[in-house]
C-alpha cells in the first residue's frame, strides 16, 4: 500500500547535504528559527494488520488515507530543533478478509527531535532527521455488520522522521518529509450481546509534500 518506501525518502533527504553549500540563501538557516510547514499527508499503514480470531477473520487489512497536515517548530540551536506534527482527522477504510468490514478515524499528534546537518549554514538545501513520540487517539469507529460496534484504544509509540527543506527565498521553501509511527491498539466488538477482542498493529509511513515558512 505504500507509494513510496521511507529509505526513498531518506536516500532524498540524506543524499542532498552532497554539493549544496556552494549556494548561498538570504539568511542562516539555524538557531532562533520557529517555523511551520503544511501539505497533504498519505497515511499508509503496514500489509496485514492482524487477524481477529474470534470472529473467525483471518486478515484484516487497514487501507490508506489521505488528508491535510500541518507542522510547527523551533530550531533552539542551529543543528537541533523540535517539531510538533497535527493533521485533520484522516479516514481509514479497513477490510476482513478481503471485504469491507469498516472504517475509523484518527488524529496523531507527533513530537520529534531534530537534527539538522547543514544548519547554521547558508546553503540552500537543508535535510533533517528525527525522532520521539506519538499518540494517536481513534474515533468513529464502524462496522459495517448489522448491529455491531467496535472501539479501539487510543495508542502511544516511537516516531522516526526525515525531511529535506529547498530554500526559495528568506521565509519560504519546498518540503519534502516523511514519517514512521509505532501504532498499535487493542481493538473490542460487540455483536450479538457477545464481546470480542484483538490487538492491531498498523505502523503506517506518512508521506507528507508542501511548504515550509521560517517566521
Amino acid at each position: 500500500m505504500r507509494a513510496l518506501p521511507l529509505v526513498s525518502i531518506a536516500t532524498l533527504a540524506l543524499g542532498v547535504t552532497v554539493g549544496t553549500t556552494a549556494q548561498a540563501a538570504e539568511s542562516t538557516y539555524g538557531q532562533g528559527d520557529f517555523f511551520t510547514r503544511a501539505g497533504l499527508a498519505k497515511v499508509s499503514p503496514k500489509d496485514d494488520n492482524g487477524n481477529y480470531d474470534s470472529l473467525g477473520v483471518d486478515k484484516v487489512d487497514v487501507k490508506d488515507g489521505r488528508g491535510f497536515a500541518i507542522t510547527f517548530g523551533y530550531r533552539f540551536l542551529d543543528q537541533w530543533g523540535v517539531e510538533l506534527l497535527a493533521a485533520q482527522r484522516i479516514k481509514h477504510d479497513f477490510n476482513l478478509d478481503g471485504d469491507k468490514g469498516g472504517s475509523v478515524k484518527h488524529l496523531p499528534p507527533t513530537l520529534t527531535l531534530q537534527y539538522y546537518p547543514l544548519g547554521g549554514t547558508d546553503a540552500r538545501v537543508q535535510p533533517y532527521v528525527g525522532a520521539g513520540i506519538n499518540y494517536t487517539r481513534f474515533s468513529a469507529e464502524s462496522v459495517d455488520i448489522d448491529g455491531a460496534s467496535m472501539d479501539m484504544d487510543n495508542s502511544w509509540g516511537w516516531a522516526g522522521q526525515v525531511g529535506v527543506d529547498l530554500l526559495i527565498n528568506d521565509h519560504w521553501a519546498i518540503n519534502a518529509a516523511a514519517w514512521y509511527l509505532d501504532i498499535d491498539s487493542n481493538v473490542t466488538a460487540s455483536a450479538g450481546g457477545e464481546t470480542y477482542r484483538t490487538h492491531l498493529e498498523i505502523d503506517p509511513v506518512v508521506i507528507m509534500s508542501g511548504i515550509s515558512y521560517r517566521f
